[in-house]
């Protein structure tokens, strides 16, 4: 399991491909369900500029360790990741990258979903979009 919060930007398919080459038992591996989140030019039908993304240090890690403990409770799953940006982010740029290793598709489905709703609903982020009108903060994130 490995959760890591960065400033800068990062390629998720390397991140990925790095993490699952160390994987202790790569030979039961049998799926891998990822999720990459990007960032959209625009959101309740407002042009946006750019992104500032804002997190509690050591309470948003130990947040998202919380909820990677819990898909590995709840699915017969063998591994977790989280990547998530912070900082200032630009249209296009990668946000986020979950994934979850199963021996099946059907834990590894379920269990990225699992981690990145619960990462979009409850994890301790703050976003502050600019807009050309100015700046605001996001009151909720959608899911779906």
């Amino acid at each position: 399991m490995k959760v890591e919060i960065i400033s800068n930007e990062f390629k998720p398919w390397e991140e990925l491909q790095a993490y699952e080459t160390g994987l202790m038992d790569q030979h039961s591996i049998g799926a891998v369900a990822t999720f990459v989140g990007t960032m959209r030019d625009n959101n309740e039908g407002d042009t946006v500029e750019s992104l500032f993304l804002e997190y509690y240090p050591g309470m948003t890690e130990k947040y998202l360790y919380s909820i990677s403990e819990t898909a590995l409770q709840r699915w017969d799953i063998l591994d977790t990741l989280i990547i998530h940006r912070v900082g200032q982010i630009q249209p296009g740029d990668k946000i986020v990258l979950v994934a979850a290793w199963a021996k099946h598709r059907a834990p590894a489905f379920d269990a990225c979903r699992f981690l990145i709703d619960d990462l979009k609903s409850r994890a301790p982020f703050w976003k502050k979009e600019t807009l050309s009108e100015g700046v605001r903060w996001v009151s909720s994130s959608t899911l779906g």
